[in-house]
């Protein structure tokens, strides 16, 4: 059994590879690759985008009868994603890029523009040097000026980063973190000092009032209070504040329902003599106090209490009242 890798080969002593049979394929012969599309395209069909690095399975063949620099120029079959419709394109080595052949349009390329173009500045400049040695001169003169600027922006650049290079970055956040610290606490100092300020004001002002309260009962009251008795609570007035207020203002809106506190100081008692009697000979009959502002009185028999001047009407009253300047004479 032989190995499963061999790293030599037998080869019979009469062995000639001429002998071998060559396989002959068409040069004109194309392979199935796998690629991405390089540049954006637009199918000329359908209208479908086709945008650069899309994978596509291509067919490869070699151009016939062209070479650059003895190189070959390949050329690349796709089908567009949408219709299906055939899209080639070829290499092209002399600007290292690809030609757009068949079945699309290239899209536009600022970056591919601005290369041509400097290319092309690039062939003007070499031909104006090569027919005038004075513009070669001015170019060279404008080249050296152009490298002493770039030199001196170099050498700035160099500096600013060596600058900070030298910038200690963890120093400078402690730094910071210390910066802040300290802030904080000043700022609490000054919180606390506010704050101490506040409650020593307000205790100076509590001492005063205090000292004033003090001092304003020893002025007014030099006699001490008299010990309450313990049944003074009965002749307190058990009403409401509001009853009395209510009341209060009643009076002094309408005035007093009963007029007998008013009249009190106006109802005068005759004095009597000690030997007047009546001349019917029923005894003598006690005076009524006069109720009006006259000198008259009112003489009731004896055993009968007056009716107070609240319960009963003056007209009620006038049977029973007798002239004073009569009672004497009888």
């Amino acid at each position: 059994m032989s190995e499963r890798k061999v790293l030599n080969k037998y080869y019979p002593p009469d062995f000639d590879p001429s002998k071998i049979p060559k396989l002959k394929l068409p040069k004109d012969r194309q392979y199935v690759v796998r690629l991405m599309a390089p540049f954006n395209m637009r199918c000329k069909t359908c209208g479908e985008y086709i945008y650069k690095g899309k994978k596509f399975n291509a067919r490869k063949e070699t151009v016939q009868n062209e070479m650059y620099l003895g190189l070959p120029i390949f050329r690349f079959y796709i089908k567009c994603t949408r219709c299906l419709a055939e899209i080639t394109f070829k290499t092209d080595p002399e600007n290292t890029d690809y030609t757009m052949e068949h079945g699309a349009t290239r899209n536009f390329q600022a970056e591919k523009l601005l290369e041509e173009e400097e290319k092309r500045m690039q062939k003007e400049r070499e031909e104006e040097e090569l027919n005038n040695p004075m513009k070669v001169l001015e170019n060279r003169t404008k080249d050296s000026k152009l490298e002493m600027e770039v030199l001196e922006n170099l050498q700035e650049l160099k500096e600013l980063n060596q600058r900070q290079a030298n910038v200690d970055f963890e120093s400078m956040l402690k730094q910071y973190k210390e910066y802040e610290e300290q802030q904080k606490r000043r700022e609490k100092e000054e919180d606390e000092q506010e704050l101490k300020a506040m409650l020593e004001e307000a205790e100076s002002r509590r001492l005063l009032q205090d000292s004033d309260s003090d001092e304003e009962p020893a002025q007014v009251s030099p006699h001490p209070a008299a010990k309450p008795k313990p049944t003074d609570f009965l002749q307190e007035d058990t009403e409401p504040q509001s009853k009395k207020l209510r009341a209060e203002n009643w009076e002094k809106s309408v005035g007093k329902l009963n007029s007998k506190p008013q009249l009190a100081g106006l109802v005068t008692v005759k004095k009597q003599n000690p030997g007047s009697t009546v001349a019917n000979g029923r005894g003598k009959l006690p005076a009524l106090p006069s109720t009006g502002a006259g000198s008259r009185s009112v003489l009731l028999p004896a055993g009968t209490q007056p009716a107070p001047a609240a319960q009963g009407s003056s007209l009620s009253l006038l049977g029973a009242y007798s002239d004073s300047e009569d009672s004497p004479s009888d």
